[in-house]
């Protein structure tokens, strides 16, 4: 891979080209090594003028968007993963599976983290604050983001992560959650039955509505809105394990009084 084709004759970076040869590394089930941070020097506006152009491959292939992912909002996934500061991507309506889920054929190297999403029940209006967010909101719910980077062995900077939709793969959606004391819900993340981590909503930005707050007000400054039925699903909560072939990971919220799953084959 030289990225350097990916530049148009003036030298410029272009975000189309660039977005074409992820999109077919993704569908060709292949992962890539060489990074666009490392060599074009891409900034992060161009990483989302990618993600734009991904996402415009998977409208032009019938996907819809049904909401957005943030990444990177706890301290223990910028730990993990390398990651000094969030970015969001797009969902899509193939990447939502009902809890239990079993993992669709074609995943890379995916890995699984538990999440509060949010989902609105009206647009959401200026001005943002965790308030309006949750008035805003007709659900929150218990789920498992698995992620499944392009990049090999999850070896890439925020830039290229960016780029990549912010790793977004599937969410399975799982019981709802009461909309108050968020931020104190306790979650455990468990593989094969074994309790592996777990942490509080809080660890999602102070607040699961925090990060929706940021999210809005990057929207906002794109001329974009969060809308009646969007999802959000607001960052993870602990490290995310991989998910093997054969085996189960499930999160509990609330001292096990909400559950979601999902399975690889």
């Amino acid at each position: 891979m030289n990225w350097k084709d990916c530049l148009d004759p003036g030298g410029a970076l272009d975000p189309a080209a660039v977005a074409g040869t992820l999109y077919q590394a993704r569908q060709a089930g292949s992962t890539l090594d060489q990074l666009l941070s490392a060599e074009l020097g891409l900034s992060l506006a161009d990483a989302y003028r990618v993600q734009d152009q991904m996402t415009a491959l998977r409208l032009a292939g019938g996907e819809r968007i049904t909401g957005w992912k943030l990444g990177y909002t706890s301290a223990v996934m910028r730990e993990q993963m390398g990651v000094a500061s969030p970015n969001f991507g797009p969902l899509t309506d193939v990447m939502i599976l009902d809890s239990p889920a079993m993992l669709p054929a074609g995943a890379l190297q995916p890995r699984v983290e538990p999440e509060i999403g949010l989902r609105l029940g009206r647009r959401l209006s200026e001005p943002f604050s965790v308030d309006s967010v949750l008035d805003a909101c007709d659900a929150a719910l218990a789920c498992l983001e698995v992620v499944d980077s392009v990049w090999s062995g999850y070896r890439f900077k925020l830039e290229d992560n960016t780029a990549d939709g912010s790793s977004a793969a599937w969410v399975a959606i799982g019981p709802s959650l009461p909309l108050s004391g968020l931020e104190s819900l306790p979650v455990t993340l468990s593989v094969d039955g074994e309790a592996v981590e777990s942490g509080t909503g809080a660890a999602a930005s102070g607040h699961p509505a925090a990060g929706v707050v940021w999210l809005a007000e990057q929207l906002a400054a794109r001329g974009r809105w969060l809308e009646p039925g969007d999802l959000v699903i607001t960052g993870g909560l602990t490290r995310a394990p991989a998910l093997e072939s054969g085996h189960r990971i499930s999160a509990s919220f609330g001292h096990g009084r909400w559950s979601v799953e999902v399975r690889r084959p």
